[in-house]
């Protein structure tokens, strides 16, 4: 079973997906899913920063009141 993401753990992976990719020796027939996955990550960390975004604004309009 895979450990809750987070947007930490969704932007180290990333990262070696990239580093991977940028490879001299990247292996041509890895490269779909590697793309695939990158977008999943992206689509996640995304979300999670639009989801945090709206948190912190509610956070600072609460304090106006």
């Amino acid at each position: 079973m895979e450990s809750e993401m987070t947007y930490g753990k969704a932007v180290a992976e990333l990262e070696s997906i990239v580093a991977k990719m940028q490879a001299d020796n990247c292996d041509i027939d890895n490269l779909a899913a590697y793309t695939s996955r990158a977008l999943e990550l992206l689509k996640y960390c995304k979300e999670k920063l639009f989801t945090t975004d709206q948190e912190v604004k509610r956070c600072l309009e609460a304090l106006k009141d």
